[in-house]
């Protein structure tokens, strides 16, 4: 089994990268990217391929203590590194410490200072009509205001710290289920992974939502695995989903489900009856207390909706001022063979796009790790290992078959919950390739570099700019 990425895939990941950049802003030279963005994206892609491979080699021989010691320390320091360098960066390029166009950033630090300024007794009032889903980041930000003042840096600078615990989290996860070898690797990846880094600096909430989620995979799977079955490890993983659901909804929803189906169907070896019983009552009571309030009327709304949200949505940007054309051909049919894959790279300039053309690196890194992704889900049902993985298993599935045939399919944004889980299958992926199967990953370079100049002229010639 691998404990590494060889040469031989990072290097034809990194050089398909350039190749395709240098083709597509050729060819579609009127609508070149900016230099800013060929600096990032080429940031992004060597420094993901070319450190995993050097660090999950150097770094296979040291002790536990060591690695974890080590991989701590190189998350947060490229984390903090990222939030001093964007606020400046972002000063410089919009006269504002935010991303560009940051719509939703604003509405969440607007609420966050009102809730700061004039106190919980106020809190209906600041949060009027909103949906409990879309309360929690404002709320949790407002109470930091109220602690720490009404700076930007410090909720960063703790993205950042959330962000390296989640990393460490992965590992102890990954090692648990799939062995040292592929913790380490799923770990260096999540560490690298451009897109987990790029919310640290961002007043969006995926950071923290990301945390969430990954300490409650953690946390559920060693409340089924332990044999320290008390009630502290029952009652941690059910209030963090919980608290997933002032997040995002559906998130929680996911999450909650995909315990569920590990309790119910994990095999005896994992979890006895007796155990099982136990664990599966007190989640019906915690679907119990959910379903009794607010949050269930958020559940309702969502499926009430699910039919025609993401039409409504594609025909908005086939319409609207600046949209796509091609746009209202797309849907859940078409998204849903992808999902491992997309969102493909924006490496063509398109108005008012620039955050997305930032990270065309990091998108692009999703894209070629999906190979491993599926390689992995290849194996656990070859081997019929599925039943010892259906907590990872069922929220990755679960959680991509919902951003699917949603309005969000193609926004790298609502991907980032479930992007460290897919980078855990690829590790695991990873270490089960022989040098048989190295040929698929040729093909899989050869789809992809297809899928990009499609992908380019699609939104160029949607545009009328092709």
């Amino acid at each position: 089994m691998l404990n590494y990425l060889p040469r031989y895939f990072t290097s034809k990941a990194i050089f398909l990268y350039i190749g395709v950049l240098v083709l597509v802003n050729i060819v579609y030279f009127s609508n070149a990217l900016s230099i800013y963005w060929w600096i990032s994206g080429i940031i992004e892609v060597v420094g993901f391929f070319y450190f995993s491979n050097l660090l999950t080699r150097k770094w296979s021989t040291l002790s536990e203590k060591k690695f974890s010691k080590k991989l701590f320390q190189t998350s947060l320091l490229i984390r903090v590194f990222w939030v001093i360098f964007s606020y400046l960066f972002y000063l410089a390029m919009t006269g504002q410490p935010y991303e560009f166009h940051p719509g939703d950033v604003l509405t969440y630090q607007k609420l966050a200072t009102d809730l700061a300024s004039r106190g919980f007794s106020a809190y209906e009032s600041v949060f009027h009509g909103m949906a409990i889903g879309d309360r929690g980041y404002a709320t949790y930000l407002g109470t930091l205001y109220m602690i720490l003042g009404n700076g930007l840096i410090i909720p960063r600078l703790i993205k950042a710290l959330l962000g390296s615990f989640g990393v460490m989290l992965i590992y102890k996860f990954t090692v648990r289920n799939f062995g040292e070898g592929v913790g380490r690797m799923a770990a260096v990846f999540c560490m690298l992974m451009p897109n987990l880094i790029y919310y640290t600096a961002s007043h969006l909430k995926e950071a923290e939502m990301v945390f969430l989620i990954i300490a409650f995979i953690e946390r559920a799977d060693f409340m089924i695995k332990t044999k320290n079955f008390s009630f502290i490890n029952i009652t941690v993983p059910l209030v963090i989903v919980i608290s997933l659901f002032f997040l995002r909804t559906a998130l929680g929803l996911m999450a909650l489900l995909s315990l569920f189906t590990a309790l119910m169907f994990s095999t005896n070896k994992i979890l006895g009856m007796g155990k099982r019983t136990i664990l599966i009552v007190w989640v019906l009571v915690a679907i119990a207390f959910l379903a009794g309030g607010k949050i269930s009327t958020d559940v309702e709304q969502i499926w009430s909706q699910r039919g025609s949200n993401q039409e409504n949505s594609l025909q908005m940007r086939t319409t609207r001022v600046g949209g796509n054309k091609f746009a209202k051909y797309a849907g859940g049919l078409v998204f849903a063979p992808m999902i491992f894959v997309i969102p493909f790279p924006t490496i063509v300039d398109i108005p008012k796009q620039e955050n997305q053309e930032l990270l065309n690196g990091g998108n692009y890194v999703k894209n070629i790790m999906a190979f491993f992704v599926i390689m992995a889900f290849y194996w656990v049902l070859k081997t019929k290992k599925w039943r010892d993985h259906l907590l990872i298993g069922s929220f990755t599935l679960g959680y991509l078959g919902i951003i699917a045939f949603s309005a969000f399919a193609q926004s790298e944004r609502f991907h980032q919950p479930v992007l460290p889980f897919e980078l855990i299958m690829a590790a695991y992926g990873l270490s089960m390739i022989t040098n048989k199967q190295k040929k698929y990953f040729t093909w899989w370079m050869v789809l992809i570099f297809v899928a990009i100049v499609g992908w380019s002229w699609f939104k160029l010639a949607g545009r009328g700019m092709a």
